[in-house]
């Protein structure tokens, strides 16, 4: 059986994905970046995570930061330093280096720091070690060269012991360390980078070697905040995502009825389009108050208005958004898009999915993330979001705003992203303008091409039924014109057909009366013609009684 590196998990929220488990365990693992990026945190917190998490005590060698500034340093984001040390789950021990108090004498070695480092190991049987940043030793001693091997025989000395060990080090001028540590930690390295771009701050990691394991190599944002560090991946090179066979209702039932009357797919991707005063956030916020009102959680990324505004503005059309926030159904998180660069922007959004956990995210808008990376940065950020809800299977709704009357190569760009698109434009006519929306696409639903207009009233978004003239849809004054106009028309041949009937009617009466008389006629000649008939056949039976009786008469004589 093949023999693998075993890891020690680190208990950093997406460094274990990174590196495929944690850091390689019983070995050195050297983390180097510049003041400020995050080093000490980064090795604290994989000291504390394991000794919380996984029993595994820690030592701390710190050179720079006292025990009592550690402690209070790490309080702030949740733990007890001192309650850690009392159980004997955590060391710390602060070695002061201080070229002014330093005399070297004979043969220089560390063996002291050995000394040091083996009793606290021993004390509390410490699995994990941290030394951070043991080059201040450099600046406590001039024999380079002594230094150097000493701190080779130490990191030997602690993969023996069979801790696994974080040293950090400052970053150098075209080297990893200033000082060249990486030549001795050659298991492991990870670089922490804090740049400034256009005045937008970014930290980012990068696993630059990982000795005897696949690790990503890509640069990936992390975040430090009240609750630690936490690293986020980038996503995954598969497209392995689930797909569901559920289907949501938009909040909008016209909305709803151009899609087959079911609505979206459970954890696809909407985009919604359109210019300024389109309705985008309205449609949005119907959207998220449906969710309420189904009993599922509703995460709304605001990066325009405030939340109060929001809630305040929708109220004017009916949606009435306080049920959902006062039952802890529905959380906004509102900033500025320029307040962080666009992988902090991804990674806080992580943050607050993960800890939130809803089934509907709403983010709008997304094109005012353009004003902190290019359409391409914008785009993969998107990807990036959008391949993450979607492996937790949540319904993504994303605004944006359009410049002009078709998609520019912005929308262009980032629609190709999207399983759904419905368009909101404005349509200027007889003086006024009116919304109307169109389904773009909608993948793996038989959806409507009606260009339907829409109304704000004040029970939310209603849509109108498709009306059509002439001239291509009509909206607005032009489709009541219209329709006063059709009315109209509808009238007159209403007129026009009662007139019609009515002569008809009156012909029928002229015909049936002239019937009646012609019957009456009729009635009185059979009348006539029977009387006559009768005086006929009394005559004829008079005149035969009469022959009969001068028959008789003669008859007599003879």
């Amino acid at each position: 059986m093949i023999e693998t590196v075993s890891k020690a998990p680190s208990g950093i929220a997406g460094l274990d994905e990174i590196t495929g488990g944690g850091l390689p365990q019983g070995r050195p693992t050297l983390v180097a970046g510049g003041a400020g990026s995050g080093k000490t945190l980064l090795a604290m917190t994989f000291l504390l995570e394991g000794a919380l998490r996984y029993d595994e005590p820690g030592v701390f060698i710190c050179f720079e930061e006292t025990e009592k500034e550690l402690a209070a340093n790490v309080a702030s984001l949740g733990y007890d330093l001192n309650a850690m040390v009392a159980e004997k789950k955590f060391a710390l021990d602060y070695v002061h280096v201080e070229r002014n108090e330093i005399e070297e004498t004979g043969e220089y070695d560390l063996e002291g720091l050995f000394v040091r480092i083996g009793l606290a190991i021993d004390e509390i049987g410490a699995k994990r070690v941290a030394l951070d940043t043991i080059e201040a030793l450099f600046t406590g001693f001039s024999n380079l060269g002594a230094l150097r091997a000493e701190l080779r025989r130490l990191f030997r000395w602690l993969k023996d012991r069979g801790v696994t060990a974080i040293i950090t080090g400052e970053r150098g001028e075209g080297t990893l360390t200033r000082h060249g540590l990486e030549e001795y930690v050659s298991d492991c390295v990870i670089l922490l980078d804090h740049r400034v771009i256009d005045q937008i701050a970014t930290r980012r990691l990068r696993v630059v070697k990982y000795r005897g394991s696949e690790h990503g190599t890509n640069e990936y944002p992390f975040l430090i905040d009240k609750s630690g560090i936490s690293v986020l991946p980038v996503t995954s090179l598969e497209l392995a995502h689930s797909a569901s066979g559920e289907r949501i209702l938009s909040g909008v039932p016209g909305l709803d009825e151009m899609l087959g009357g079911e609505g979206f797919w459970r954890a696809s991707s909407i985009l919604m389009s359109g210019g300024a005063g389109s309705g985008k956030t309205t449609i949005a916020a119907q959207f998220v108050a449906e969710a309420c009102r189904r009993g599922e959680r509703a995460l709304y990324f605001a990066f325009e208005e405030s939340p109060g505004q929001i809630a305040r503005n929708m109220r004017s059309v009916g949606i009435d958004l306080s049920p959902g926030l006062e039952s802890g159904a529905l959380r906004f998180v509102a900033a500025r898009p320029t307040l962080t660069g666009l992988e902090m922007h991804l990674a806080r959004m992580h943050r607050e999915v993960e800890q939130f956990l809803p089934q509907v995210v709403v983010i709008d808008p997304i094109i005012n993330f353009a004003a902190v990376g290019s359409v391409t940065e914008v785009r993969s950020m998107l990807l990036r979001l959008i391949d993450y809800l979607k492996s937790l299977g949540v319904t993504a709704l994303f605004t944006a705003v359009e410049g002009g009357r078709a998609p520019d190569t912005e929308q262009a760009a980032v629609s190709s992203l999207m399983d759904a698109w419905v368009r909101l434009q404005m349509i200027e006519g007889s003086g006024e303008r009116n919304r109307a929306l169109y389904v773009i696409k909608a993948r793996g639903i038989a959806h409507s091409n009606q260009v339907r207009e829409f109304i704000l009233t004040d029970h939310g978004v209603v849509l109108r039924d498709a009306y059509l003239g002439l001239g291509g849809v009509l909206t607005g004054a032009a489709r009541v014109a219209q329709e006063a106009r059709e009315s109209e028309a509808e009238a007159e041949r209403q007129l026009l057909i009662a007139g019609k009937t009515q002569e008809i009617e009156r012909k029928r009466q002229e015909v049936a009366a002239r019937i009646a008389a012609l019957q009456a006629e009729l009635a009185d000649e059979e009348s006539q013609a029977e009387l006559f008939f009768a005086r006929q056949r009394s005559a004829t039976a008079s005149a035969a009684s009469t022959r009969q009786g001068l028959a008789r008469r003669r008859g007599a004589a003879k």
